[in-house]
């Protein structure tokens, strides 16, 4: 059985964008699941979009999420290099189009861009394409060597028949088959010597022993020509896997001006990588048993690319958010806690046990910006509304939580140790004194020292962390207010 070898090939052209990083999750996980390799392949061919520091990018986000590759730049598995641009250096992107040339597959285009521009064109998936019309494919073997030998610029082009049709296989998607009238001869090796996108992927794929091609569906219409180059080379054509949109949750294109579209900012805005990329490997594919936490090892394990789906995926940035609040309440405490204390420093300042704070809050955040919202009162009391201390549930009002933080004040005032449990046991012999509910003395209390309807924590632990000199002083606030004054 042949060894199943995925190459993920991006262009350093920026951030990782979700979708890219989903076909690199997919490349690996297809790979890894059959025991296969996974390569690295840096595809720069296209200079005008090459963005310095991309390709280390490119490096951190495969490093950081764990998608280790097995070759690459940096890796020689025997099939280098593994940058297009020094490929290039090499010869072999013109040596594989002159040989399409010889078996007339292919052939060399003089046409300038005043007659370019005049050619008809036709509205494609929404784009205008100028549809060229083979003028220089009846130039003679003679008319061609004069052109070359006087240094006229030109481009190879593929010879796509006009009539027939071209079938071939998609995993997802089963047989596609277009007639060959729609086919364009599109360009293989551009005026500056450079390969064509489309032409290298299917040499570099040949020659690295690529078997399985996965990449977005955007690709499905170019496929054909694929097709016909490995045909035309006679090339086994590769298992193609056309991955399914992924778009936002009003149904358009993912765009990369989305605040959340790539990696980096997912993790600028306090995502887990480990959610990050368990939720991405559920956008297009799911389990057998509709679970939906995996560790990566466990998704190698699980995933079978036959159920990829092929309606769109949407990004819904309210789910990953659940899936990284689960992440979160797993994780250790100390590496919890070392992520979390920034945050927590620049909301409360100095003077506060953040560690405290930080256990109170693990389990209810889902990212870590969360974090100041649910801790900000702490530092400083907010201004709030006495309506806030009426509550159907616990039966308060303004009038019984006034009569409530008046006689708790001297028990507070009188208390000496602050720790949860003390202040827990006074209060609780105070209810215990009135012969009501815990919530309806409690209630009142955690509005007075919080002013905030949800906190993380009860009114003992927040008065904990507050002290004696500020609980009191909010109790005292809290009176006041309720008194009207």
């Amino acid at each position: 059985m042949t060894k199943i070898r995925t190459r993920y090939a991006p262009s350093p052209t920026g951030k990782m964008h979700v979708g890219n990083l989903r076909s690199a999750l997919y490349e690996f996980l297809i790979a890894k699941h059959a025991g296969g390799d996974f390569m690295l392949r840096i595809e720069d061919t296209d200079q005008e979009r090459f963005v310095e520091g991309a390709t280390e990018i490119i490096y951190r986000t495969l490093a950081k999420t764990g998608l280790k590759h097995d070759e690459g730049p940096d890796k020689d598995g025997g099939f280098g290099p593994y940058v297009q641009s020094e490929r290039m250096k090499t010869g072999i992107y013109m040596k594989y189009a002159k040989e399409l040339i010889d078996k007339g597959e292919a052939y060399y285009c003089f046409c300038d861009k005043e007659r370019l521009a005049s050619l008809k064109t036709e509205i494609v998936e929404g784009k205008e394409i100028m549809i060229y019309d083979k003028h220089c494919l009846s130039l003679s073997k003679e008319e061609v060597e004069e052109k070359l030998a006087s240094g006229a610029p030109f481009v190879i082009r593929q010879n796509n028949p006009t009539e027939g049709t071209t079938t071939f296989h998609d995993e997802l998607y089963g047989d596609i088959t277009v007639n060959n009238s729609e086919l364009d001869d599109m360009i293989l090796i551009k005026s500056d010597g450079y390969p064509t996108y489309n032409f290298a992927n299917v040499v570099d794929d040949h020659t690295m022993h690529i078997t399985h091609v996965v990449r977005g569906n955007e690709y499905l219409s170019s496929s054909p020509k694929y097709t016909r180059l490995y045909e035309a080379f006679g090339w086994e054509v590769p298992v193609y896997v056309h991955l399914p949109l992924i778009t936002d949750e009003n149904h358009k294109k993912l765009s990369k001006r989305s605040g959340h579209s790539s990696f980096e900012d997912l993790l600028e805005q306090g995502f887990l990588t480990e959610a990050v990329v368990n939720y991405i490997a559920l956008l297009g594919w799911s389990p057998e048993d509709n679970r939906e936490i995996f560790t990566l090892d466990e998704l190698i394990k699980e995933f079978d690319y036959h159920r990829i789906s092929k309606s769109p995926a949407v990004f819904d940035i309210v789910k990953l958010k659940w899936m990284n609040g689960e992440y979160l309440k797993a994780m250790d405490f100390d590496a919890f806690y070392e992520m979390a204390e920034p945050y927590l420093a620049e909301a409360l300042g100095e003077g506060f046990d953040l560690k405290k704070i930080a256990a109170m809050v693990k389990t209810r955040i889902e990212v870590f910006p969360d974090i100041a919202g649910q801790v900000d009162f702490f530092r400083t009391l907010p201004e709030y509304d006495a309506e806030l201390y009426t509550h159907k549930k616990m039966k308060t009002d303004a009038a019984s939580s006034l009569t409530v933080l008046t006689e708790v004040l001297p028990i507070l005032e009188a208390q000496e140790d602050y720790s949860n449990d003390a202040l827990y046991q006074a209060l609780l012999s105070y209810i215990g004194q009135k012969g009501c509910k815990n919530g309806y003395i409690m209630w009142p209390v955690r509005t007075a020292v919080s002013g905030k309807q949800m906190t993380p924590a009860g009114a003992t632990e927040i008065m904990e962390i507050l002290g004696k000199d500020e609980s009191v002083r909010r109790i005292k606030k809290g009176i006041e207010k309720l008194k009207g004054e």
